[in-house]
């Protein structure tokens, strides 16, 4: 393939398969994951959708679906996935010069000037077999020209299983089939706002799009809109970088039976959230200038009074440590420090006004050294890598066990915690 190649690498059914690794009698049986507090469906085997549980679906609205038909049911267990995501990216970067991680079961790598399409699609197989042998993750890989047509293309690869995981849109000719195909709201870019107003002009698949003129997607849909279409039309002008980071991050959490009654086990549970989102905006190199914090009694219950905690704080300087949004989170909860019994039923923080990390406005007169303090982040943040999830922290986190979340199913931490390791009796 000439010009720029790029492969897509997407773990089918991620969380699912992170369990069946584990539990390979599970295998071709229907399974599903839930939410926090066991909620809400947030992971679904091919075998369940089937059945017609849908992504989302409040868990007991399927109970009975679940019992009919012996479906396998998950409490969301993250330890586990995040080892296995980095175990799966670990091998990945063996593949390719470069490597850039989108998500937890998504990359891109870049492929260009490796051979023909040939070449291509044995070195994708292989790099398919690879992951399954080593980490036991299914993926489909997608190999294009432009991003967006090799995410496309990967989600042709795990429809049809005579790809071999593999799909390549190498010509004019497949490009054209694939885009006649295929809906316009699943393509990458294209949000749900976009998605209603195309159908509006009575386009509804990828090839209806790239039909209409440059000028006219300019003027509908601006830049981003402009983008998305020169992709799908094969020319490569997104980078990963230029991907829109989200505009705000929120962590929050549903408490069980009637809530926290507590308020210093309120405020831990509004550092850990805040710690979480800080975490987040690391992540994906972003700084907050904008920290909201809420909490409220429930709506439902009328034989005890009730209460609503919504407090809003403005950052010195958009930041992204740790220290500094927990301390403005509780600094903001601790102005609805009201007397009297209240049972909050949920909680959350919300860090938004997002900047580039490289892009952050400094204070002349800040009195942080920041430069110290993200050597200090980094430090912390290779520890917790190293030794797991929160083994360094702030102390305003406490340990947690006073509002955890109801995991009824969860699965062993298999990979991350020796007394959880996998038993074989032989």
């Amino acid at each position: 393939m000439k010009g720029a190649v790029f492969g897509l690498v997407d773990c089918n059914n991620f969380f699912v398969s992170c369990e069946r690794v584990f539990r390979p009698d599970l295998r071709d049986k229907p399974v599903v994951v839930l939410s926090n507090n066991d909620g809400c469906v947030i992971a679904r085997s091919n075998e369940s959708k089937a059945l017609g549980i849908r992504m989302g679906e409040p868990f007991f609205k399927v109970r009975d679906v679940v019992a009919r038909h012996g479906v396998a049911v998950f409490s969301s267990n993250f330890a586990l996935y995040g080892d296995m995501s980095r175990r799966v990216m670990s091998l990945l970067s063996a593949y390719t010069p470069r490597l850039d991680i989108y998500s937890v079961d998504e990359a891109v790598l870049d492929l260009t000037g490796m051979g023909d399409a040939e070449f291509l699609r044995g070195y994708g197989r292989d790099i398919v077999r690879k992951i399954g042998k080593g980490v036991g993750i299914p993926v489909s890989l997608g190999v294009a020209g432009t991003k967006t047509l090799a995410k496309m293309a990967s989600k042709y690869a795990k429809r049809y299983p005579a790809y071999e995981g593999v799909c390549l849109i190498d010509t004019e000719e497949k490009r054209e089939k694939a885009l006649r195909r295929f809906a316009v709201g699943d393509v990458w870019g294209i949000g749900r706002r976009m998605q209603k107003a195309l159908e509006y002009h009575g386009i509804r698949t990828a090839w209806d799009f790239v039909c209409r003129s440059e000028g006219w997607v300019r003027h509908e849909f601006s830049v981003a809109g402009v983008r998305t279409w020169r992709e799908l039309q094969g020319e490569s002008c997104i980078a990963l970088d230029d991907l829109p980071y989200k505009k705000s991050i929120c962590m929050s959490r549903s408490f069980p039976g009637h809530g926290l009654s507590e308020w210093h086990v309120l405020e831990e549970a509004v550092a850990c959230f805040a710690s979480e989102c800080a975490r987040k905006l690391r992540e994906q190199g972003t700084c907050c200038g904008q920290v909201t914090v809420f909490a409220y009694t429930s709506r439902f219950r009328t034989d005890v009074p009730g209460n609503m905690v919504h407090q809003q704080v403005r950052m010195p300087v958009p930041t992204q440590d740790t220290a500094e949004i927990v301390h403005a989170a509780l600094e903001a909860l601790r102005l609805h420090a009201y007397d009297g019994h209240f049972d909050y039923k949920k909680a959350g923080v919300i860090v938004w006004d997002l900047s580039p990390r490289e892009a952050v406005q400094t204070d002349l007169f800040d009195k942080l050294d920041r430069g110290r303090r993200r050597a200090l982040i980094r430090a912390v943040d290779e520890i917790n890598r190293k030794n797991g999830h929160n083994a360094v922290k702030v102390a305003a986190l406490g340990t947690g066990q006073k509002y955890a979340s109801e995991r009824q199913y969860v699965s062993r931490r298999y990979t991350t915690n020796l007394d959880e390791v996998l038993v074989v009796k032989v």
